[in-house]
């Protein structure tokens, strides 16, 4: 059985000297490794970033995947074409501001770009009370993080330790980077930011006699690359994910280990808010119920009679066909509304159900969805799966993020008795196409795979697999119609194009109130609006 154990490199603050960097990484994988990914703590870019130009047009590559953090100063903002998170080049990905990024193999990565919020203010390089509490609603307090990344160190570090030469964190560290600590338990934390290296003591996390025996936490603070007091930027290490270990080597204690620096009164608590910092806003809503025989819905404010909880986002400033707030969307089409995303039948489709998934703001792929819409939409292919099993037809779903502005997941209903040969029919024609299709776990999650920005082809089959195809250029814009379209599996090739296969709206309209009907006894949403 292969062993389950990750290695793992994790450098300070690289500040653009990208070739030192990924010289010294390369001789460390070519004698140590493989190592699986690089994490960079710290910033990322820096004064003079005139070494990242070869890798941003794509004539260096950095040797391993590698992690990075958002910046921690305003003006290095620029070089992040998203904030909320991208790949920046190949082999470089921006993780986001803050958020869990779980690793296929199982390891559980926990990130906070930036430096704590001076002032109420928040700005692109900062982070606030309420960033660590919207992570603390993403998983138990019962669960350990692997790995915890922060740019700025954890005020009260040093607690029950040595001190760290040359840096004093509880003046320059972030007690709400202490909350994170204390609240989360990781195994490992590492940070950067202060041009020194510092490995504390490991700590326990827990009381003593008094609390259940949990993992401990190494912290490792991790000076900047090339720094000329020669201090180590370089750390590496071997961790097997908590869900692989067993209760005895999870929860193992170190003879060296020490009680936990953080108390409750020595890490972040929750500000108090004024009346006028809470504030108000208005709400608008997509209303599927209608009088009888209008079907396209009205938009109405929150309040008003008969208001419901759809939420509509404001009207964007360039239209957008499938943005429900949007003047570009065609309401005839929609299916059905809920929370976060919504279903509508698609123009031109391959067959008369063929459907489509999109959310209801303007978001790009399934990697921009946050929890709460990525669980609606699987709610959904739930729903349809359900739906088209009774009809004796089974469901693929595909999504290509690349030359497309809002994300569709593609819902197309196939024979049940051709499902078997589609895994067949996608493979024969990625390799016509020269196209690898890699297969990723069942159990995985696209955005576990694509991190925001990053240009996919993506396809859910019948039988269970799941393919993914990383695209770097050229890539077919139909391929996901054209392998469904052929005789194995639908034998309507002349239906490739959904250009050629459009319909007219009066024609659309009617076929959609077929589909309402025949989704009604499975379409969540109702049982949802009749508990209200």
């Amino acid at each position: 059985m292969a062993s389950k154990t990750e290695k793992i490199l994790v450098c300070g603050d690289v500040r653009g000297n990208l070739n030192q960097l990924f010289k010294r990484v390369s001789s460390v994988n070519q004698k140590s490794g493989p190592f699986s990914m690089l994490l960079c703590v710290g910033d990322f870019f820096g004064q003079d970033n005139t070494q990242w130009l070869p890798y941003k047009r794509g004539d260096a590559k950095a040797p391993l995947p590698t992690y990075i953090l958002g910046p921690s100063h305003p003006d290095l903002a620029l070089y992040y074409p998203d904030l909320k998170g991208c790949e920046l080049c190949e082999n470089i990905i921006y993780l986001g501001p803050k958020g869990i990024y779980p690793c296929s193999s199982g390891l559980k990565i926990m990130y906070l770009s930036g430096v704590e919020s001076s002032s109420r203010d928040k700005n692109c390089n900062t982070f606030s009370f309420e960033d660590v509490t919207s992570l603390e609603t993403q998983i138990t307090s019962k669960q350990a993080i692997d790995i915890l990344i922060t740019s700025q160190w954890p005020s009260s570090i040093c607690n029950f330790s040595k001190a760290a030469d040359g840096y004093d964190p509880e003046s320059s560290g972030s007690n709400i980077v202490s909350r994170l600590a204390f609240k989360f338990r990781p195994r490992y934390h590492f940070a950067g930011l202060a041009d020194v290296f510092y490995e504390r003591l490991p700590y326990r996390n827990h009381k003593v006699l008094i609390e259940p025996t949990r993992n401990v936490t190494r912290f490792i603070g991790v000076a900047s690359v090339g720094n000329v007091d020669k201090q180590r930027w370089l750390y590496a290490f071997n961790i097997t994910p908590m869900t692989h270990c067993d209760e005895a080597e999870f929860t193992k204690q170190p003879p060296d280990v020490t009680e936990c620096p953080y108390t409750k009164d020595n890490v972040a608590q929750q500000p108090k808010k004024s009346e006028t910092e809470r504030g108000s806003s208005v709400q608008f809503f997509y209303d599927m119920n209608t009088k009888s025989g209008d079907k396209q819905g009205k938009r109405r404010k929150e309040g008003d009679d008969g208001g419901e909880r759809k939420r509509l986002p404001p009207k964007l400033t360039s239209p957008c066909w499938f943005c429900l707030s949007s003047a570009e969307v065609e309401k005839h089409l929609v299916v059905s509304v809920g929370q976060h995303v919504y279903l509508a039948l698609a123009k031109g489709g391959l067959v008369p159900f063929h459907l489509l998934i999109l959310p209801i703001t303007h978001l790009q792929s399934t990697s921009d969805l946050d929890s709460e819409a990525q669980e609606e939409v699987e709610r959904y292919k739930a729903a349809l799966n359900e739906m088209f099993r009774e009809r004796e037809q089974r469901v693929v779903f595909f999504e290509r993020n690349y030359r497309t502005q809002h994300l569709q997941v593609q819902v197309v209903p196939v024979p049940d008795q051709t499902s078997a040969h589609v895994l067949e029919a996608f493979m024969d024609l990625a390799e016509s196409h020269g196209i690898e299709l890699d297969e990723i776990p069942k159990l995985s999650n696209i955005s576990q795979i694509a991190q925001p920005g990053t240009p996919f082809f993506y396809v859910e089959l019948p039988t269970g697999e799941k393919l993914y195809h990383r695209i770097k250029k050229n890539f077919p814009l139909q391929f996901g119609r054209e392998a469904l379209a052929s005789p194995p599996i639908l034998n309507i090739p002349e239906r490739i194009d959904w250009r050629e296969c459009k319909s007219s709206q009066e024609e659309d309209t009617i076929l959609c109130g077929k589909i309402r009907k025949a989704f009604q006894p499975y379409d969540f949403t109702l049982d949802e609006d009749d508990d209200d």
